[in-house]
């Protein structure tokens, strides 16, 4: 792994980290502000549990996809779950556009560009295959194998389809 990975993963999942262990041990600190996002979802869905149960579901998959993301262990699984939980939390935390002091909106609006920026960086940690092949190109060039392959064998069967023909045609009127 490179040294860019090794030193950039873990600071990337350091904010993930922080805020779900923050989020599990005092949910009732962050399910305010969740408030006008989780609303709206758990009155449609009536099988999700109420908003703290639901900010400290967040809190968790922050944890275990940090430290994930973190340790370098699954890190594109990690770093999509933790891109698909910052945008209700980013809309949920950081509404700028809903704070009528200028100064809470100067600071909702560095909080949530920060965590635009940091929905970046999960999104190419999520695309970063480590200098591997992508699953995707791995499985297009073994279908090109496979294909070529295939044509091969149907060569080969062809080649030697008309020499065993006439043989056994020779073999037919010898009376073999």
């Amino acid at each position: 792994m490179s040294l860019l990975r090794t030193a950039g993963r873990p600071m990337l999942a350091s904010m993930f980290v922080a805020g779900g262990l923050h989020s599990l041990r005092r949910p009732q600190d962050v399910a305010p502000a969740a408030e006008p996002v989780v609303r709206p979802v758990t009155e449609r869905v009536s099988a999700l549990p109420d908003r703290t149960e639901l900010v400290r579901l967040n809190g968790a998959v922050h944890v275990v996809g940090g430290v994930l993301l973190g340790l370098g262990r699954c890190p594109r699984v990690a770093a999509l779950a933790l891109a698909a939980t910052l945008v209700p939390t980013t809309l949920a935390g950081h509404r700028f556009w809903e704070a009528e002091d200028p100064a809470d909106r100067a600071q909702q609006r560095i909080h949530f560009l920060k965590n635009l920026s940091m929905l970046g960086g999960l999104l190419i940690a999520a695309d970063d295959t480590a200098g591997r092949p992508s699953l995707l190109w791995r499985g297009r060039h073994a279908a090109k194998g496979l294909r070529h392959d295939a044509h091969l064998v149907q060569r080969s069967v062809r080649a030697t389809a008309r020499p065993a023909a006439a043989a056994g045609g020779v073999r037919a009127k010898l009376g073999h």
